[in-house]
């Protein structure tokens, strides 16, 4: 019987604010890869934002410079109530195990963890959530804060837009993820075989032997 695969969710989340609840979540997007990164489906949706939040100052002058992104997540509204149940439905739905991926994950899935919970009463994802610089920090043996895009081997990266439009950046994301997924399957492979070959020319060497006892003198 065959396991059922995982499906990873590349998410971004734009938002006016460090926190939800005292700030608003103003846009999110999941792009579904499977590991050999087959894009299976998006989902995207521009919210209202929430009943007395307000953006963090912070926040609102950075979005005062990128005036495409806000002008990009200012339109068709949806009220969260009806964005976020449509969207634990449409996770539900993917053909696998679904595991949420981001970058950084702490700063994503927090706000989705909330909105999920307080909206749709329910998180597909459970309590987990796959974070991109950890497994980068884990890859690359760079101290953890300077596990950033720019030191990243540069063959992660495909040509693929970052825009702060929140589907462009899931997508553009969910690449770099499956190309790391790659490789990190490829490296563990690897050293599977090495060790695979090393257990077999240790069983057939000599020196293999005499440990077995196979050529031990004789106590007569």
């Amino acid at each position: 019987m065959n396991a059922i695969p995982e499906i990873y969710v590349s998410t971004d989340v734009e938002a006016d604010g460090p926190i939800p609840g005292p700030h608003s979540m103003l846009s999110f997007a999941s792009a579904a890869y499977t590991a050999d990164k087959q894009l299976i489906a998006t989902f995207s949706a521009n919210l209202e934002t929430l009943e007395g939040a307000a953006p963090h100052p912070v926040q609102a002058a950075w979005w005062k410079t990128q005036p495409e992104a806000w002008a990009a997540c200012r339109v068709d509204l949806q009220k969260p109530e009806a964005a976020l149940v449509n969207y634990v439905e449409w996770v539900e739905a993917l053909p696998g195990k679904p595991v949420f991926v981001a970058y950084p994950a702490g700063f994503d899935f927090t706000y989705m963890f909330w909105y999920m919970m307080r909206f749709a009463e329910r998180c597909p994802f459970s309590w987990s959530a796959l974070d991109i610089k950890t497994l980068a920090f884990a890859m690359t043996g760079l101290p953890y804060r300077k596990a950033i895009k720019p030191r990243l081997p540069k063959h992660w990266f495909d040509e693929l837009p970052h825009t702060h439009v929140a589907l462009d950046d899931a997508i553009e994301q969910g690449a770099l993820f499956c190309n790391m997924l790659a490789e990190l399957r490829a490296s563990q492979e690897a050293a599977a075989a090495r060790t695979s070959q090393n257990t077999d020319e240790n069983a057939t060497s000599p020196a293999g032997d005499n440990a077995k006892g196979k050529n031990a003198p004789s106590s007569q």
